[in-house]
């Protein structure tokens, strides 16, 4: 028997179609949700977990409206399908999808649909949350009490193993929404935080995704204030933001569907998006300084 080793040519690989995976994220009220007006109606899927639909009201696109976090993995697994190296008796595994298809149907219903908008990861954290308090790790194996550390120990897993199967839907675009908290530390400095209950997931996802943009408002040393999507880790005011493309600018308008048309463009050159500014010509080495 011929094996081959499957290497992927660097031509198959520019030719797949892979979708672009972000986090939105933004104080609340500022439009988060809005964008969805912004996304072609017939191809995007919105993932409903705020029923907070009256900004988009006349909206004609489809929607889902899980209510459970059970109802959540299985979206997740249906949209994204199984996991092969995932053992029979775990989420995401080839057993969980056979058994949602079996509930829902056949996945090509979902074909259709090149976006999944997901509103909100905050509120997947509290639905999340809620079921891990039910489960035997957050019991104390000693008093049979209440143990909040193996509740939020078991909700980071669970969000993180959420996040990181939709984030393998290779061929969808799937944006996760959020509310970014903004507070003073100790010498009264702006810090910006995820809103997601616990601590692990709101420090790992923005490794998880390719995209983090945050919708703030800007305001200008003239003039009215206006909102922006802000694209680069490096900014003056310290939001959450990154740009593994290398096709947006630092600032861009805040039109989510131009900023994936902007995304999928074409590859700039590699010396465009290498960036050494402010790096030494000929940098000491540690003995020289």
């Amino acid at each position: 028997m011929n094996l081959q080793l499957p290497i992927i040519s660097a031509e198959q690989r520019l030719a797949e179609k892979r979708g672009v995976k972000g986090v939105l994220v933004g104080k609340a009220g500022i439009g988060k949700t809005s964008q969805l007006w912004t996304l072609p109606e017939k191809t995007t899927l919105f993932f409903d977990l705020e029923a907070g639909d009256l900004a988009i009201e006349g909206w004609s696109g489809d929607t889902i409206r899980p209510r459970t976090w059970q109802e959540c993995r299985d979206f997740a697994v249906f949209i994204g399908g199984p996991n092969p190296a995932l053992r029979p008796d775990q989420p995401y595994s080839q057993a969980h999808f056979d058994a949602v298809c079996a509930e829902f149907g056949d996945p090509a219903v979902l074909q259709r649909y090149e976006t999944v908008f997901i509103d909100s990861i905050t509120v997947a954290g509290r639905l999340c949350l809620q079921w891990c308090k039910g489960q035997p790790q957050a019991y104390s194996e000693k008093t049979g009490k209440p143990d909040n550390r193996g509740a939020y120990g078991l909700l980071g897993q669970e969000l993180i193993g959420w996040l990181t199967h939709l984030q393998h839907t290779r061929h969808k675009n799937v944006w996760f929404v959020g509310i970014l908290d903004e507070k003073l530390d100790d010498f009264n400095r702006k810090v910006f935080s995820l809103q997601i209950d616990g601590s692990k997931a709101s420090l790992e996802l923005p490794g998880i995704v390719d995209e983090v943009i945050t919708l703030a408002e800007i305001q200008p040393a003239e003039g009215p204030s206006y909102r922006a999507f802000i694209c680069h880790t490096l900014n003056d005011k310290g939001y959450p933001a990154k740009d593994r493309s290398g096709r947006l600018d630092p600032i861009e308008p805040p039109h989510l569907g131009q900023l994936m048309a902007k995304i999928q463009g074409p590859v700039p050159p590699s010396a465009e998006r290498l960036n050494f500014t402010g790096l030494a010509a000929n940098p000491q080495s540690p003995s020289e300084n």
